[in-house]
């Protein structure tokens, strides 16, 4: 395994040189994360449809595990278990506005993965950075267990585990274990963990940090250990269940799934679930004992358990919902944890918004009322007074409003229509609004997927490293 430890050093190297004015190492983290015999046990795969571009290229990397679609290079790279999905890449011709300006792409967006160390990540959707419309870079970064970059083009970033960064340039950062950053660009910065920073600048500013008690309950970490806590341990649990869709060539469900729904072939599927017509189901997603009504979508590594979505609700990457009833066109954001029981139900009401990174874990019975935004730690009724306000009270301000640990500064209409409009988005993305001729999305793209797998070398210097290729149609 001598040129995957080689190549590791490399990345360490390459991050602690763009990190060096916060003198962060990044090599505690990595350099013993992975046992060495689990760098061969997974094969890398890719899905091919008649829908999406195949354009993939592999040098120099280390893959095990990873899930790749679309237009994507992976030059000198660590990649454990992560999904690149380039199935929402700008094309040649269109125009990204941003800023004022109007680019018109000259080339085909490509996801561009080097000198990068990325454990159980999501890498999805097109880069909106103007600066470089025709790539979505992710370069000389470090990213741990469960994190997603979405959009978001990373050079010298170090991502904690469960961190999320979204629409988003980082440029030599460090970015907390369960901190959530949306605000254009971040530069030269430390986000705390367990820091909800949601920014449009000159317009509105969010802002929700985590008491650290309740931080160090559901995620923490020491540097070359997988993460602690209620989150990590939850998805630990089930790994398990995923080994045999690695196992197994051919799989079906006991189930019924509608010709316009997808059902991933790398996603675990238990007994008692019911799928309604135009539903998304990602790869590693989890579902048991639940019910996705029609248009509704469980995005890569979320966990639908005993719950009941009502129709076109979107489960953003990571997402939990476990014994809850969510009214029609609830958003739950990423990685965000929602347990009630039997003892203590939980509702969400139609309409209503679950800022990314929210936990509701609960002691009590909790309903959340139609048209609400969620966030930050509910345990019981009386958490709602500082964790939630009716989207109409929030369109209603210009100016600040503080409740507890949340500071909120600008234009609430432009924070509450800037969420409308991209659930908006992501629902006619995946196919939610299929009426079987128009408004086709991922729901009906994504049923005939091809897969493909590929190995790495299993002795010699090379072993770990997957041989350089070129996929092309």
């Amino acid at each position: 395994m001598k040129l995957l430890e080689n190549l590791i050093e490399r990345i360490v190297q390459r991050t602690n040189i763009n990190l060096r004015e916060q003198s962060f190492d990044v090599g505690p983290y990595i350099r013993d994360l992975i046992e060495p015999e689990k760098f061969l046990k997974f094969y890398a795969f890719y899905g091919v449809t008649q829908h999406h571009p195949l354009n993939l290229e592999f040098v120099g990397s280390s893959l095990s595990g990873s899930y790749f679609m679309g237009n994507c290079r992976t030059h000198r790279a660590v990649l454990y278990k992560t999904d690149v999905r380039g199935d929402e890449l700008k094309r040649r011709g269109d125009h990204l506005r941003a800023g004022g300006f109007d680019i018109v792409l000259e080339s085909d967006e490509q996801i561009r993965i080097s000198n990068s160390f990325l454990v159980k990540n999501l890498v999805h959707n097109f880069s909106h950075d103007p600066e470089s419309a025709e790539e979505f870079f992710i370069r000389d970064s470090v990213s741990l267990h469960h994190a997603n970059i979405h959009g978001a083009p990373t050079a010298g970033a170090f991502l904690g585990p469960l961190a999320t960064v979204d629409l988003t340039t980082v440029y030599d950062a460090i970015i907390g274990s369960f901190a959530y950053v949306n605000a254009g660009e971040v530069d030269h910065q430390r986000v705390e963990p367990g820091t909800v920073w949601i920014e449009q600048r000159d317009v509105f500013r969010f802002l929700y940090r985590y008491p650290p008690e309740v931080l160090q309950k559901y995620v923490r970490y020491e540097a070359g250990q997988p993460p602690q806590g209620i989150l990590p341990e939850f998805m630990d649990a089930h790994e398990e269940e995923f080994q045999r869709l690695f196992d197994v060539v051919d799989l079906e469900f006991d189930g019924n799934v509608p010709e316009d729904a997808s059902l991933d072939r790398y996603a675990v599927v238990k007994p008692r679930t019911t799928i309604g017509r135009n539903v998304l189901i990602s790869q590693r997603a989890y579902l048991q004992n639940s019910t996705l009504g029609d248009g509704a979508n469980a995005q890569e590594n979320c966990f639908l358990i005993d719950a009941q979505l009502a129709g076109r609700n979107v489960m953003a990457h990571g997402a939990k919902v476990i014994g809850a009833r969510l009214g029609e066109g609830v958003f739950v954001g990423f990685n965000s944890f929602l347990r009630g029981s039997v003892e203590a139900p939980l509702r969400i009401g139609d309409g209503s918004i679950v800022l990314p990174h929210t936990i509701v874990d609960l002691a009590e019975r909790v309903e959340i009322p139609d048209h609400h935004l969620v966030w930050g730690y509910i345990t019981r009724p009386g958490d709602l007074e500082t964790h939630c306000m009716a989207l109409e009270a929030l369109s209603a301000v210009d100016g600040e409003v503080v409740r507890g640990n949340m500071h909120f500064n600008g234009s609430g209409a432009a924070f509450v229509e800037g969420f409308r409009a991209r659930v908006e988005h992501i629902l006619e993305a995946n196919g939610a609004f299929f009426d079987g001729h128009n408004q086709r999305g991922h729901a009906q793209e994504h049923r005939n997927i091809s897969f493909n797998t590929i190995r790495p070398y299993l002795e010699g210097e090379r072993q770990g490293i997957f041989p350089t290729m070129v996929i092309t149609p």
